[in-house]
């Protein structure tokens, strides 16, 4: 099947052989059908070679364990070869894109009846690994609102301050950054100690600070008005430049170099402050509906992969401590 000049050296980038020097294939009709046909859609030149990489190591691996014509591939097939590259030490996450390679393939070759069937139908991708979230210590956190503190003592700027309050509300709340962002002034219960926060789904929740963020926001709020200008509105935390609200990219800058004034804590940025805040509750006790609400999630599965840092972290004290670990 030609596909036309352009094809052909897309398809030799994405590792298949051209037909004059051809291997011995399994698939190779289908596969270089299939590319010509994402070719044609205008599919980037990244994700062709990708695919084309996926289907040409199945194609392989077909050839290596005795497999010559493509009607004998079938479901037994396609799994042996995923768990094969899951033995040899592949990435989950590599695994399910080939899975999603070839299930993409036999569904186009059989509708277009280049395939007299679909064994990729029911090839189901592994699912992803639970990522434990990087996040700090509550020794390394501390140290980090310290510093901060001492930083913004020094300097004795408004966004010094500004930038001490932000911190201890993002920790002591565990708010996302977009939520911290479009905080209003009267978005604080100083009475109560407590922000109304509008979340994801415009669901508006209210979540206590504590005295420590309460005190560092008394403070803000005292020098805000050095940074105000026609365009700040009601908006609790504001930019330096313009004076109108604070942008996220902003709030990302003041954690990575608050973060980076302690020796050996992980880069983390605001959206690591509220993974520090929900497992030390949970390490302090809180049960894990408490931290659900707080942190504003749907779902309490969402919230169900703190369990495993604090238990990550058990079993590492464990490893350390107990003398027949």
């Amino acid at each position: 099947m030609s596909t036309g000049p352009d094809t052909d050296d897309r398809t030799v980038a994405s590792g298949l052989p051209r037909g004059d020097d051809a291997a011995p294939s399994v698939l190779g009709d289908a596969i270089a059908a299939y590319l010509g046909h994402l070719t044609n859609r205008r599919v980037s030149t990244h994700t062709l070679r990708a695919y084309g990489g996926d289907l040409s190591a199945l194609d392989a691996w077909l050839v290596k364990t005795g497999y010559s014509r493509a009607e004998d591939v079938d479901l037994r097939a396609l799994r042996s070869w995923l768990g094969s590259l899951a033995v040899a030490g592949g990435e989950r996450s590599s695994v399910a894109r080939r899975a999603a390679s070839v299930r993409g393939c036999f569904s186009w070759a059989h509708a277009q009846g280049l395939l007299t069937s679909d064994p990729a139908l029911s090839l189901r991708s592994p699912r992803p690994a639970k990522r434990l979230p990087e996040t700090l210590s509550q020794a390394e956190t501390f140290e980090m609102l310290r510093a901060a503190i001492a930083v913004a003592a020094e300097d004795d700027s408004a966004l010094g301050v500004r930038d001490v309050a932000i911190l201890e509300l993002l920790y002591a709340s565990g708010i996302r950054v977009s939520e911290l962002c479009g905080l209003d002034v009267g978005a604080v219960d100083d009475a109560r100690q407590t922000v109304r926060v509008l979340g994801k789904g415009d669901k508006e929740r209210v979540v206590p600070i504590g005295t420590p963020a309460r005190r560092a926001l008394d403070r803000w709020r005292a020098r805000r008005g050095e940074l105000v200008t026609t365009r700040s509105g009601s908006a609790l935390f504001l930019g330096e430049r313009l004076g109108d609200r604070i942008d996220p990219r902003i709030v990302r800058r003041v954690v990575h170099r608050a973060v980076g004034l302690v020796d050996g804590a992980p880069d983390i940025g605001p959206h690591g402050l509220r993974h520090a805040m929900a497992t030390h509750l949970l390490e302090g006790g809180a049960d894990l509906r408490t931290v659900q609400e707080l942190l504003g999630h749907a779902s309490l599965a969402t919230t169900q992969v703190y369990t495993h840092v604090s238990g990550e972290r058990l079993r590492t004290a464990f490893a350390q401590a107990h003398p027949r670990a």
